[in-house]
């Protein structure tokens, strides 16, 4: 692993990550619009708890979803026809990210700090970095954020406060991603969570290789409005 970035040139090249822990790259830097940007460039994102330095991660393999390919179960389609809700997009940016950083059962402390809401609702004002929205009786319930450059989308967190609310976020976004001819939705880290909806794994010298021609592509700039229909 290379040490402390140092600029220009923010990152070593991601054949250089640690095998163990799987992605580590690179440490240290900052949190600014351009070096979160050439990251996500280049199929690296940070991943680091709040009083650590920052980290830098490009794991092999990468967990990836083609927005054609999502799997929806007959109870999730019964759910998104009958259950009431309605999915919005960047209506509410920072509000799904802190949701994301709450507290999980089973789980530790979160590394969505205030410092990486700060840095990320930047790219979304930038128009970048979007919400998926799940709404219920006026109320937010469920959601994902994620950053998208090109015709490529990388998600970062979802959050559910109702059964399957983040799963029909994540339905509506790739419907949505699959009439703008986006190729990928990155995952980031296989789980089966991820699986279940039809994500798979992908060597990450064929990910970096599809990236580069995807984040190329005409970038679609938010704040996005999605099709009134689907």
């Amino acid at each position: 692993m290379s040490g402390r970035l140092q600029p220009p040139s923010f990152f070593p090249p991601v054949e250089t990550a640690l095998a163990e822990p799987n992605g580590l790259l690179a440490m240290g830097g900052d949190l600014s619009p351009e070096r979160l940007l050439d990251a996500y460039r280049h199929g690296i994102f940070p991943w680091f708890n709040p009083g650590e330095p920052i980290l830098w991660w490009s794991p092999d393999p990468r967990m990836v979803l083609a927005p054609g390919e999502v799997r929806v179960t007959r109870s999730l389609a019964k759910r998104i026809r009958n259950g009431g809700f309605e999915v919005r997009v960047d209506t509410v940016f920072a509000e799904v990210m802190r949701a994301c950083a709450e507290p999980r059962e089973g789980a530790g402390g979160t590394w969505i700090s205030p410092a990486m809401i700060a840095a990320y609702t930047r790219l979304h004002l930038a128009g970048y970095a979007h919400s998926i929205e799940t709404w219920h009786d006026g109320r937010l319930v469920g959601g994902l954020y994620g950053v998208a450059i090109g015709r490529m989308f990388y998600g970062e967190s979802m959050f559910s406060r109702e059964p399957d609310a983040s799963k029909l976020a994540l339905v509506r976004l790739a419907h949505q991603l699959q009439r703008w001819d986006f190729g990928l939705i990155d995952c980031q880290m296989e789980t089966a969570h991820l699986a279940s909806l039809g994500a798979r794994t992908m060597p990450r010298t064929a990910f970096t290789a599809k990236l580069a021609e995807l984040v190329n592509l005409p970038h679609h700039p938010g704040p996005w409005h999605f099709d009134a229909s689907d």
